[in-house]
């Protein structure tokens, strides 16, 4: 119920402004984003790089309405690749990707030719793009544009969500050679004809899945802050004798930080998903509802700071 909560909230104008206008510190909203500008996207890549840790960068923004909204994204991450490539950050820092962000919801057309400007810039830039799943209702969008996207750019990471009821489907579907694939709970809300809602539900559909991509000839990312998911996944690369090279733990920035580390330092892969950018509001309650217990410091924090 929290959960729900949480992301009827995140969708909230009313809400939004009061949370937008609260006496928050900085401090408490960038337990979880980067900051607001790419310098501050740079300067947290470059010390979590340095921590052995592998990043994955986020420009915060969605459900663009026109195709100037767009072009500015596609601009913005154009930018971004330049200079990791500029560092050689590349080969350890690659980008998320929303399609909302450039133009899916009005022109998947269009949505589909600005993500293959991005993947151009990422090629230049030796890495790579992971193209974010969002509510239920672009799935079969966002998986029409990621085919299209792969016959040029077949590193192109795909994202699964496991409250989703058709997840260990997709998952079987991407789980071929040379395919990444991103696995995650999923934040956004669903109505039960396609979504599980229960926690216990969404975490045995997580295992489903990762059964699914462990035993498959992809690259698994899988995202999950759970200790117990994070060693049934050890316990599946050893069923299946996967190197740690050949899979990677992800976690979300400002969140169990050193299990990022721990995991780091014993030779596993763990990528940091670190957003950034001023449009954080639906982020950051999106990430409450994932973690409730993250609400309690929240509110501990609010407290502290009016």
């Amino acid at each position: 119920m929290l959960r729900q909560a949480l992301l009827f909230a995140s969708r909230s104008d009313g809400f939004r402004k009061i949370v937008e206008t609260a006496p928050l510190s900085r401090d408490v909203v960038r337990r979880f984003i980067a900051g607001e500008t790419i310098d501050d996207a740079m300067r947290v890549t470059g010390a979590l790089t340095d921590e052995g840790l592998l990043v994955s960068l986020d420009v915060l923004g969605e459900d663009v309405h026109d195709a100037d909204q767009a072009g500015a994204t596609v601009k913005h991450y154009v930018e971004l690749l330049e200079r990791l490539a500029g560092t050689d950050l590349g080969p350890r820092a690659e980008v998320s990707l929303k399609p909302s962000a450039i133009g899916q919801n009005f022109d998947e057309a269009l949505a589909l030719e600005n993500a293959r400007r991005i993947c151009t810039a990422a090629r230049s830039a030796s890495t790579t793009v992971t193209l974010d799943m969002e509510d239920h209702e672009q799935v079969d969008s966002t998986l029409r544009i990621l085919h299209e996207l792969r016959r040029d750019f077949p590193d192109t990471g795909a994202v699964v969500q496991a409250y989703l009821r058709r997840a260990e489907e997709h998952c079987a579907e991407l789980a071929y050679e040379g395919s990444r694939v991103r696995l995650c709970k999923g934040a956004y809300a669903a109505p039960d004809r396609v979504a599980f809602t229960g926690k216990t539900e969404i975490d045995k559909s997580f295992v489903r899945c990762m059964k699914v991509l462990m035993a498959g000839k992809g690259y698994p990312m899988l995202a999950t802050h759970d200790p117990r998911l994070v060693d049934i996944a050890g316990a599946l690369a050893v069923l299946h004798d996967r190197d740690p090279n050949t899979f990677e733990y992800q976690m979300l920035y400002g969140i169990r930080p050193q299990e990022q580390r721990r995991l780091a330092e014993q030779g596993a892969k763990v990528r940091v998903y670190v957003a950034y950018g001023d449009e954080w509001y639906g982020y950051f309650m999106r990430r409450m509802a994932e973690r409730p217990s993250n609400l309690g410091f929240f509110m501990r924090s609010v407290a502290t700071k009016s």
